[in-house]
């Protein structure tokens, strides 16, 4: 018999809900799931439907947990009458629950044991080779005006969006679990956090979302309160790069990725939701949702002082977050404290500064490069309880990548270590673990009115012409510090690495609608009664003639902080460039680091002919969003355009005399 594409008729119907049988508590989403499809099928034409498809399903689906939110039950009918699922898990978040999903994906292969004496509780999970990271090019901002979503994303109409991924998602989950995970990003009872549900067919994702977010019943019971939830629905597919796309609807609160089983693209309370519906959230309830790390700065006083920084992906946010002082600072009484390192939500608070929550309750780490060297609290994080994606093995099964000691004898797709196939962990290799396990987790992170922020940093990697550091002359002046940042591309997203590209605010793969309404959003904040932070560029990576870097980096960046701290206090006045504020003579402290004169004159050195050509470039890169960019920034790009022409006359008329 041919099967009906609502898969019961009327008559099927009748015959599979009509044995008068009275259904027990936990098979009445059985039945409202089946009286969905009934529904629906009452308005279908066909009658050559087999009885057996509503019986199976009766009998089939299993823990029936339910919402006793209506909008939010409905959309999990309609999706799992969509996605055809063997059976329907709704996540509770427990312990339990972690272990049974553990054990069921070391049994599929999903997982791989890793050695439990050196590393208690932690798994390898290796990804298809061809998803491996971002699909920046494949992911698509829908909104009803092409205009909202601005050049900075791929646009695409919502009907027609919603047509491709449902065909996509029609069936897609038939011999699968589909599994509802109810998450809130942020403090549970933060007013600034925001909720969701993921749908999805990976217990990977399940996984890593119990760590990432606050998944499971107190979320759904927000949810329940509230009566408003993003929206995410994803599956796996066939893991299929021709048929991979990850489309949001910030005007519906609504995510929608298949294809892919990589974190970025899989995790959508993460960058989909904690970043672009996010922003697009922020910006019309008077918030700010940012691609920074959150650091505490305590000084010898006891005095804490909080800094948000943006970098782009594998620039230094987890090294930095997690910062270990210098011995000497650290006998002087000086203490890093973390609170996030990838996201961050921030709001005006009654006294007029900014405050700060990190909406994420775990790290997703790069691997390599994480060492006892470079980050110590970090490996020390993940030494237990932890998810480790796309790294190497070494013979007595611990997980290996570059920058640690010992050797590989196997690599990230499972093969016999071979030098000429690569790096044995892949560039993107991934950690997931919870933040509670880093030994600098902040006593403070969880506080629901989040923290003060004290200074915002901007920052990426520029091996010339960008000083160590500069702070902005004000806040206008800093948002175009900002929107014009510049970094070299990594391995976080797929494309050539090595390239420099403008990524404003570190927003350009994550910002969910126009740029210049963004940034307008961002001038918005200067407003009289506000004491907004101080605002910051860095620069780590400036580089030599020999092409090795000038500054040590690692935990002596906490000396750039310091400097700082001090221009918050007023206790450093700087020396005045056309760019910005620079330490003066002997602001930095270097105590017990070798670096000569020379090379910290190099660092801060100034290129006028350099940044005249820079600021030439910026206007071009702001005059490229059009109309909507504000007038406010092409004039402060201009006011520091002619700043430097004057420099640079009253350098030439110094050098005639």
């Amino acid at each position: 018999m041919r099967r009906c594409r609502f898969f019961a008729c009327r008559k099927a119907g009748l015959i599979a809900l009509g044995n008068g049988a009275k259904p027990s508590t936990r098979q009445r989403f059985s039945y409202r799931y089946i009286g969905f499809l009934l529904h629906v099928a009452l308005q279908c034409q066909c009658t050559q439907t087999t009885v057996s498809a509503l019986f199976w399903l009766k009998t089939r689906v299993r823990n029936v947990m339910s919402s006793k939110l209506e909008a939010l039950q409905r959309w999990v009918d309609e999706v799992a009458a969509l996605t055809r699922p063997a059976q329907i898990h709704w996540c509770d978040g427990s312990d339990a629950e972690y272990h049974s999903l553990v054990q069921q994906m070391l049994q599929t292969g999903d997982l791989i044991e890793l050695n439990q004496q050196t590393h208690p509780g932690c798994y390898l999970h290796r990804s298809s080779p061809s998803d491996v990271a971002r699909v920046e090019h494949l992911t698509f901002v829908c909104t009803k005006d092409a205009e909202d979503a601005g050049p900075n994303n791929h646009w695409m109409a919502p009907a027609e969006a919603h047509a491709k991924m449902d065909a996509l998602f029609e069936g897609c989950m038939a011999g699968r679990t589909m599994y509802v995970i109810p998450y809130c990003m942020g403090p549970i009872d933060s007013p600034l956090a925001r909720c969701g549900v993921e749908i999805t067919d990976s217990p990977y994702v399940v996984a890593n979302m119990r760590t990432m977010t606050r998944m499971g019943a107190a979320a759904q019971a927000r949810i329940e309160r509230e009566g408003r939830f993003v929206k995410g629905l994803h599956s796996t597919g066939e893991l299929d790069p021709e048929r991979r796309f990850i489309m949001h609807f910030p005007e519906e609160l609504t995510i929608k990725s298949y294809g892919s089983g990589y974190g970025g693209n899989a995790l959508l309370g993460k960058k989909c939701h904690a970043l672009r519906i996010a922003s697009y959230q922020a910006e019309s309830e008077g918030w700010l949702a940012e691609h920074m790390l959150i650091v505490g700065i305590e000084n010898p006083r006891g005095e804490t002082h909080y800094v948000a920084a943006a970098f782009p992906s594998a620039c230094g946010k987890t090294n930095l977050a997690m910062l270990i002082p210098p011995e000497g600072y650290r006998q002087d009484g000086w203490k890093v404290w973390t609170v996030g390192d990838d996201i961050c939500w921030m709001r005006p608070g009654a006294d007029g500064r900014l405050y700060a929550i990190n909406p994420e309750a775990g790290f997703f780490g790069v691997a390599p490069g994480t060492s006892e060297s470079t980050n110590p609290n970090a490996l020390a994080s993940i030494a237990r309880d932890t998810i480790f994606t796309n790294v190497a093995v070494t013979a007595d099964n611990q997980p290996w990548w570059e920058g640690l000691p010992g050797t590989p004898v196997t690599d990230w797709q499972g093969r016999p270590y071979d030098a000429a196939n690569g790096p044995a962990a892949h560039p993107n290799s991934r950690f997931t673990v919870s933040a509670r396990q880093c030994p600098t987790w902040s006593p403070h992170a969880e506080d629901a009115q989040g923290v003060p922020i004290s200074a915002i940093v901007f920052g990426g990697r520029r091996p010339s012409l960008v000083p160590l550091v500069f702070e902005a002359r004000d806040w206008t002046h800093g948002v175009l510090v900002g929107a014009a940042m510049g970094s070299e591309t990594t391995a976080a997203a797929t494309g050539a690495v090595g390239v420099l590209r403008r990524d404003s605010m570190a927003m350009k793969p994550f910002a969910g609608y126009h740029y210049g309404d963004y940034f307008r959003h961002w001038l918005s904040f200067d407003q009289a009664g506000t004491k907004l932070p101080k605002i910051f560029h860095v620069n780590w990576f400036r580089k030599g003639e020999d092409g090795s870097f000038l500054w040590p980096g690692f935990g002596d960046n906490l000396r750039v902080l310091e400097w700082m701290i001090d221009r918050v206090e007023g206790r450093a006045s700087g020396r005045q460039t056309p760019i910005g504020i620079v330490p003066a003579a002997g602001e930095l402290k270097l105590d017990a680091l070798a670096l000569d004169r020379q090379t910290l004159d190099t660092l801060l050195h100034i290129d006028q002919a350099g940044w005249q050509a820079e600021l030439a470039d910026i206007g071009e890169y702001l005059r490229s969003f059009g109309e909507r960019m504000p007038q406010q920034l092409h004039d402060e790009q201009q006011r520091v355009a002619k700043a430097l022409a004057d420099a640079a006359v009253t350098l030439r008329a110094a050098a005639a005399r």
